[in-house]
C-alpha cells in the first residue's frame, strides 16, 4: 500500500504569513549592507531601551531647540534613531531601510557612515532648529528616522527629474522633483503629530544634496580608499561596501549575483515624526 501524500494548505497559515513572503524577507535582510544594518540595529535598540521606565530615552535624545548646548550636541545625531512607540519605529524603518540600502550601495559604507553621522544628519537638524527655535521661537521636540526618509526621497527625486523631468496627469505636466513635497503635505494632513517642519528640513537637505551643492562635504575618496586598504575592511567586515564599486562590487571582493535590482526596492508609502505629549514625530 502506497504511503499517503502529505500536502500543505496555505490557507491554514496565519494571515500575515500568507501576505508576507517570509523567506524572501529573510533573504533581503541577510543581504543588507553593513551601515544599513547598524542603523537598523540602533533604531531597534533605542526602542527596546524606551520600554523601561527608569530613564526616558525620548527626553534624553530628542531634538529640542532649547535643550541644545555644548553638552547636548549629541541630540543632532540621536534624534533620528529614537521613536515614540513600536508602530512609529516599524513604519519609519520600513520606509528608511530600502532607501538607505540603495544609498550605501552607491556611496559605500564609510561614506554613508561619515555623511549620516555628519552633514546629512546634522544639516537637517540645524535647519529644524532654525525654523522652529529661531524663526517661530517655539520649542517643539522632534525625533524619528523619517527625516532621513524625506531626505533620501528628495535626493532620489532630483535623480529622477534629470532623466524624466515630468509626469503627465490629465494633460498637466507635473515636475517629478515635487513628489516628496506632495508626500510631505499628505503626511502632515493625515498623520497626527507629524512634524511638517521636521520633514521639510529633510526635504531641503535632500534637494541640496541631490543638486550637488553640498557634495563637497563627503570625505575624499582617496582618503577612504587608504583607510579601506590600511585596515583591510573588505576582508574583515562582512557586508562591507567599498567606496570603489567598479573595482570591488557591491559587497566587496565577492559580489553576489542575487543582489536585488532597482525594481525590487520597496517604495516608501508612509511617513511621520516624533514626540511625546508635547512633541511631534517624524513618522506615523
Amino acid at each position: 500500500m502506497a504511503a499517503p501524500r502529505i500536502t500543505t494548505n496555505n490557507l491554514s497559515l496565519p494571515l500575515p504569513t500568507r501576505l508576507i513572503n517570509i523567506s524572501r524577507l529573510r533573504s533581503y535582510l541577510f543581504r543588507l549592507p553593513l551601515f544599513t544594518r547598524l542603523i537598523l540595529l540602533a533604531i531597534v535598540a533605542f526602542w527596546v531601551l524606551e520600554l523601561q521606565s527608569v530613564w526616558s530615552v525620548i527626553q534624553w535624545g530628542s531634538l529640542t531647540p532649547k535643550e541644545i548646548g555644548f553638552g547636548s550636541m549629541y541630540r543632532l545625531n540621536t534624534f533620528a534613531l529614537i521613536h515614540t512607540g513600536f508602530w512609529h519605529m516599524l513604519l519609519d524603518t520600513v520606509c528608511l531601510i530600502p532607501l538607505l540600502e540603495r544609498f550605501e550601495a552607491e556611496w559605500g559604507t564609510l561614506n554613508s557612515l561619515a555623511l549620516f553621522m555628519g552633514p546629512l544628519g546634522q544639516i537637517p537638524a540645524g535647519i529644524y532648529l532654525l525654523l522652529d527655535g529661531v524663526i517661530l521661537r517655539d520649542n517643539t521636540p522632534v525625533l524619528g528616522a523619517s527625516i532621513w526618509v524625506f531626505l533620501l526621497l528628495a535626493s532620489e527625486a532630483i535623480k529622477t527629474y534629470k532623466t524624466n523631468p515630468y509626469i503627465e496627469i490629465s494633460g498637466y505636466k507635473i515636475p517629478t522633483w515635487i513628489s516628496p513635497l506632495a508626500i510631505l503635505v499628505v503626511t502632515s494632513v493625515l498623520i497626527p503629530n507629524a512634524s511638517f517642519l521636521g520633514h521639510l528640513s529633510g526635504c531641503i537637505t535632500g534637494y541640496v544634496w541631490g543638486l550637488g551643492y553640498i557634495r563637497f562635504l563627503a570625505p575624499p575618496e582617496r582618503v577612504l580608499r587608504w583607510i579601506e586598504g590600511k585596515l583591510n575592511l573588505l576582508g574583515r567586515l562582512p557586508h562591507y561596501v567599498s567606496v570603489d564599486q567598479k573595482t570591488y562590487g557591491r559587497y566587496g571582493v565577492l559580489p553576489s549575483s542575487s543582489t536585488s535590482g532597482p525594481g525590487e526596492h520597496v517604495s516608501p508609502i508612509g511617513l511621520g515624526w516624533v514626540g511625546g505629549a508635547s512633541g511631534q514625530r517624524l513618522g506615523p
